[in-house]
């Protein structure tokens, strides 16, 4: 269930801090995250974010087409193992 329009979106508020200090120095430094449940907002594009996936930081950089999304969309958190390959049966 999304959050209610009237609330607006959910930015932890230290990160925004760090979003705003960043826009206003003009730093490209990535900022480290760990609060995955925030939202994308516009203030983000163009910056450099490392998100925590639980055990790594993950880079990730911000466009247009994130907005809107959390950040934990964009760091996975479960390795995909390949599946094995299938046997040959003797004929």
């Amino acid at each position: 269930m999304s959050r209610s329009i009237k609330k607006g979106f959910y930015v932890e508020s230290s990160l925004m801090a760090k979003v705003q200090a960043a826009q206003k120095a003009g730093d490209h430094k990535p900022i480290k995250t760990w609060s995955r449940r925030s939202t994308v907002t516009p203030d983000f594009v163009g910056l450099n974010l490392n998100v925590h996936n639980g055990k790594v930081f993950i880079p990730v950089y911000v466009t247009e087409n994130m907005v809107g999304h959390k950040l934990g969309e964009f760091a996975p958190t479960r390795t995909f193992k390949a599946h094995t390959a299938p046997t040959k049966k003797a004929v």
